[in-house]
This record gives C-alpha cells, structure tokens and sequence, in this order.
C-alpha cells in the first residue's frame, strides 16, 4: 500500500479561526445552554465569535469542547451530531479551494498541506493502494477528557465534508474506532454505512479509491487555483510564527537578502547561537507544532520564489544559494512545496506581468 502523505502540522496546537468555536457555541444554544457558559474561561467574547478575521488560539477551543461536553453530558451522540454541522462553508477559503480541486484525491491532498486551516484535533494519515483508501485518525495527543467527542466530531466532520464534495452521502467500506461501544453505535452507522466496529487498535475509515478519481461536480481549475493562492497567503501569515519559532526563522532569513551567498546555518549552528542543545531545541519545536525543517522549508520557500520572481539568477543559481548541493534536490523541493518546477514558475510569474 502507498504511503500518499501526512499532514505538514504534527500537532492540534495550532493557532485557527472563530468558525468551529462559534459553531459550537450556537449548537448549545439551541440545547438550551447559554453563551456565557460556553466561553467560560475560554478567554473569549461574544463579539469574537462574530468577527470572521478572528484568530483564536487552540486552546481557547479546547476550553468551548470542555464547555460543551460538561454542559451536556447525557446529549446523545453529542460529537456526531455536532460533526454534522461541518460544511464547506465552515471552513472559509480553506472550504471553497476543496469543493473547486479536480477530484475528490486532489482535495485530499490539498486538505493535509493545509490542515491548519482546519479545524481538527485529531490528526489524518491517508494511504491508498488498488484495493482500499485508508484513513488513520491519530488522537494520541488529544485530551482524554474529551478525546471521544473529538474523534467523533472530527470523523464526522471529515466525512461530512468530502460528501459535500462528492454531493452525494459517502459510503465507507471500514469505520473503526479505539474507544468501547456507544449506546449511540447506531448513529455512527448511520453515518458510515458499514457497521463500525470499536475497541480497535486505532481509529480509521476506509473509502474505494474509485472514488478518488472521481471529478467533483464543482470542480473549477480558475477558481482552485485562485483559492489555493490565498490559502498559502493565509498560511504563510498564520506562520508568522512567535516564540521559539520565530527566533529560529529569525536565523533562517539571510540579512543581505537575495544578493549573494545565502545559505542557511544548520540546526546545530541555530542551537548554539539560542545558547541551547540540539536536542533541546528539538524539543521545544516539536511542542510548538513544527520543527527545524519545516522552518527551512518555509523560508527557502519564501526566497526562492522572490529570486525566481525578482532576478535574473539561473535555476543552479538559486539552489547554491539556498543551500543546495544539487539543482535536481532543488527542483525537487520546489514542486514538492508549489506543484510546479522552478523553471515553469517562472514562466507563470513572466506572463502575469
């Protein structure tokens, strides 16, 4: 079976906006519990919730799940019903990019580059063969406290959105779950067609990858690419990373720009100029929810569109100053991080102007 791709986020802890907080929020109201004790220690107000440039961090959510699930503990199926909520408009831009990718495998796809434009905890790892499209939903990290809320919200939710993208109700062939049977088992199925089965060793759905391969219905090259601009915009901004992270991309960023020789310092340099260990430097990445390379990424992301863009420097050029041994390993990279070889970026970028 191929691995297709994990998400580029390791972590929930990434900051997010105020779509799914206030959606929750008014899912309680309509069971009878009030907004202040929604946003009860939350750190949150109710005009937040109406502001839709507001960025909130995932905590502040945490605390709305915690609000929620204390407040109505014997709702049935409460993370089903509320996964329900989930559409493609929840989700923004984020939303609109998926609903207008080519096919349901392209939206995936899309979906795990930018994660944190959603709204999850738990994290998804897809793999697909010829026979079965699996999904891993990873819900170590979450809570335990409200760790099967979560991963009912968020399975439902996922799987509410690619049926919205399909426009038809998904069937699963697979739907597993770690947590016992609930009282609700039946709702679940529901949900996914097959029985589900629980007390398994990990929680996944599996999809025919026929599918994958479908075209969605709204499917519109223009548009997603339109879309898949400002979603990259919107991360980069969201990326602006503080704390330890900051300080390291502060290292990362050449201070004579683009003119010159520019190669990055490695990890080891960075440590000691923070006056810190590797490893320790490491670890304090890894709990802000990236790490070492996915700042280089960034960065070298960054500049190398800038030189592609802004100078006349050759394809070799630019991937010696970025740090590259090799102009293939910087090609690589490139269409890894944009879809497209530097040389036809650049094209693009010419035509524009």
């Amino acid at each position: 079976m191929e691995r297709a791709q994990d998400p580029e986020i390791r972590d929930w802890n990434f900051p997010r906006g105020v779509a799914s907080a206030a959606l929750m929020v008014d899912y309680a109201a309509e069971c009878g519990v009030d907004t202040a004790r929604m946003l009860h220690a939350t750190g949150l107000t109710e005009r937040q919730l109406h502001d839709p440039d507001a960025q909130i961090d995932a905590h502040a959510e945490l605390a709305v799940v915690r609000n929620l699930v204390r407040a109505l503990p014997d709702q049935p199926a409460l993370g089903v019903e509320v996964g329900r909520r989930y559409r493609i408009t929840t989700f923004g831009i984020f939303g609109f990019a998926c609903v207008s990718s080519p096919t349901l495998a392209a939206a995936i796809r899309f979906a795990l580059r930018f994660l944190d434009l959603s709204f999850t905890f738990c994290l998804p790892v897809v793999e697909w063969g010829d026979g079965e499209f699996l999904a891993w939903v990873h819900d170590e990290s979450v809570p335990v406290d409200v760790r099967q809320f979560l991963v009912e919200r968020d399975v439902t939710a996922m799987h509410q959105v690619m049926s919205d993208l399909l426009g038809t109700h998904l069937p699963l062939t697979r739907a597993e779950f770690r947590f016992p049977v609930p009282d609700h088992a039946d709702r679940i199925e529901r949900i996914t067609v097959v029985r589900p089965r629980f007390d398994m060793p990990h929680n996944l759905f599996a999809i025919d990858p026929v599918l994958l391969k479908q075209p969605l219905p709204q499917a519109n090259e223009h548009t997603w690419a339109m879309c898949l601009a400002q979603c990259r915009d919107l991360v980069h901004r969201r990326r602006a990373r503080t704390g330890i992270a900051a300080e390291v991309r502060e290292r990362l960023v050449p201070r004579g720009g683009v003119d010159g020789f520019i190669a990055p310092p490695g990890i080891d340099a960075v440590a000691s100029d923070l006056t810190m260990s590797t490893r320790t430097l490491r670890r304090r990445l890894d709990a802000a929810g990236t790490s070492y390379r996915a700042l280089l990424d960034e960065v070298r992301r960054a500049l190398a569109e800038e030189m592609l863009t802004a100078t006349p420097l050759s394809v070799s050029d630019v991937a010696i100053r970025l740090g590259y041994a090799e102009a293939s390993t910087f090609i690589y990279a490139f269409k890894r991080w944009t879809g497209a070889t530097p040389a036809a970026y650049r094209r693009e970028r010419a035509g524009r102007g």
